[in-house]
């Protein structure tokens, strides 16, 4: 049998496989579908008005018609005080939420999995679940009718006797604020990676361990997260990719924040904000965004590169 008759038979035998295929799973693909066409149309289509970082955009103009002007607004921001200080909050902001949220988190996700009645595990899952699901100009409001002055943390404050504290007017108690708060409505939430990967973990191995001795905190530690490493290293690389970038951070920084505490609570994102939409320097504010986003490429390039040489474990 010749080569081109083997070809031209394989072709329609392939075709005729792809479509039993699609025809069984049309469905899952149509939902597949749905955040395909999300990420094109608002995340890498937008990416070509980047552009104007080197060019003087005026609101209204074409991004490829204006006036061209190089690397301009890069070194106009690199010269900004305002812009460094926004810079250093937002890696102090994330840094210190990130050293408090993902070690609890992992813990948190330990103590879950070692609780044994069912009924009891479903309940704390889901009232620690709750947080992640309120909107974020609730939970702000939350913050600020809890630190407000006449708010139950002052009155216990005055009950001790001593002055009341105007927790958003004093730049020194935001990272606080935001730390904990963030690690309240997040840290449920982020169990449900860690305790998928555990119920993947072979039972025997904990009756094995526990035969040769091995206690209940033995088995954790040689056993639950062992296993759970790629996990761990893979959630920690995202989080180390992300330390300049808002992430979640903008909606809530955006609505606590106000002149007053801008040492402490302006960031990148709330000063690209202002830049861009509050004055209408769209090019100096994208050539921000897009050096905020060189910044976050490299430091997931540096943490996965680690994570590789260190755990053997990388995302790419």
């Amino acid at each position: 049998m010749s080569t081109n008759r083997i070809s031209s038979e394989w072709k329609p035998a392939k075709k005729k496989n792809f479509s039993r295929h699609m025809g069984q799973y049309w469905q899952i693909y149509l939902m597949l579908l749905i955040p395909v066409v999300y990420y094109i149309v608002f995340r890498y289509i937008p990416m070509f008005g980047n552009i104007i970082a080197f060019r003087r955009y005026r609101a209204g103009a074409s991004i490829f018609g204006s006036e061209w002007s190089g690397l301009k607004y890069f070194k106009q921001f690199i010269g900004d005080k305002a812009f460094w200080r926004a810079f250093k909050n937002t890696l102090t902001l994330n840094i210190t939420y990130l050293l408090f949220r993902f070690p609890l988190t992992l813990i948190f996700a330990l103590l879950i999995n070692e609780i044994r009645n069912l009924h009891w595990k479903k309940f704390v899952q889901t009232v620690s679940y709750l947080p992640h699901f309120i909107s974020m100009v609730i939970v702000c409001g939350m913050i600020k009718e809890l630190v407000s002055s006449a708010g139950p943390i002052n009155s216990f404050i005055a009950s001790l006797g001593m002055s009341k504290i105007t927790f958003l007017s004093v730049p020194k108690w935001f990272p606080s604020i935001f730390t904990i708060s963030g690690v309240w409505q997040s840290m449920g939430w982020g169990t449900i990676l860690y305790l998928a990967a555990m119920a993947n973990i072979n039972p025997s191995l904990y009756e094995a361990a526990a035969v040769d001795g091995a206690g209940h905190f033995q088995r954790v530690w040689h056993i639950t997260i062992p296993s759970i490493l790629p996990t761990i290293t893979t959630l920690l690389i995202l989080d180390i990719g992300g330390l300049v970038g808002s992430g979640g951070a903008f909606e809530k920084v955006f609505l606590l924040y106000n002149p007053m505490i801008y040492d402490s609570a302006d960031i990148v994102s709330t000063y690209v904000y202002r830049m861009g939409i509050g004055s209408g320097n769209y090019s100096y504010a994208t050539a921000v965004g897009l050096f905020e986003g060189l910044i976050n490429l490299t430091l997931l390039s540096i943490a996965n590169f680690a994570s590789r040489k260190l755990t053997d474990s990388s995302l790419f």
